[in-house]
């Protein structure tokens, strides 16, 4: 059986003139099949570095991610963007859902770039992170709330393999929260392997492991 996701030995840092600043430094991480890991760690850690890096939208400077057992970094962006759309779903906190579509029509577009079976259809997606009244909504007609749950239904569109998600439950109320773990819990038991960068409590205390980035590194 194929390993959703595995990274080996990341590093990743950024030049400002003569100054280098290493955002990660040797990170490693293997999820496996229906497993939930929260990352955590302060602001400027490299939690959304590592994120980018594993979803293949970056670059590492050194190390190897893999999808699928199929290798993801120092690959064309055409291939990247290949396993991205089979593989992998990505939330991140802004930047989800195209400005001058409504939240329907995001996910019908994500859609068409799959030929995932069995996926589920918009209103299901909407209904399952209780926005369908929003469908028809364009993303500046959102709450910051109800802009995260649509960026997840996005995400979550094709059935993903593995989903990697930057607080998932930003900007919502307790209720909502609980609803959202339930249905990441509920997907990941369907086989989704998951990386959720969280400073949630509630988002740890599902998850089967807590891993926390300091200075690009794992710490205790």
């Amino acid at each position: 059986m194929t390993t959703p996701l595995t990274a080996d030995s990341l590093y990743r840092f950024f030049r400002t003139g003569e100054e280098e600043t290493f955002a990660l430094q040797g990170v490693g991480l293997t999820v496996e099949r229906g497993e939930i890991v929260a990352v955590t760690g302060p602001s400027g850690s490299g939690k959304t570095t590592l994120l980018s890096c594993l979803a293949g939208l970056d670059e590492p400077d050194g190390g190897t991610v893999r999808i699928a057992d199929e290798r993801m970094s120092h690959r064309g962006e055409h291939l990247r963007s290949r396993l991205r759309a089979r593989h992998i779903g990505v939330l991140f906190q802004s930047g989800n859902l195209l400005d001058h579509l409504t939240v329907d029509d995001n996910i019908r577009l994500v859609q068409r770039f799959s030929a995932t079976p069995d996926r589920p259809t918009a209103h299901d997606l909407l209904r399952d992170v209780g926005i369908t009244s929003r469908a028809g909504a364009l993303p500046r007609q959102l709450s910051g709330g109800e802009a995260a749950r649509a960026g997840l239904a996005v995400a979550l569109a094709n059935r993903p393999a593995v989903l990697l998600a930057d607080e998932p439950t930003g900007e919502i109320d307790g209720e909502t929260e609980r609803r959202i773990l339930a249905l990441l819990r509920e997907r990941a038991r369907a086989g989704t392997a998951m990386v959720l960068v969280t400073h949630s409590r509630a988002v740890a205390a599902v998850a089967d492991r807590v891993l926390r980035l300091r200075d690009g590194r794992w710490v205790r």
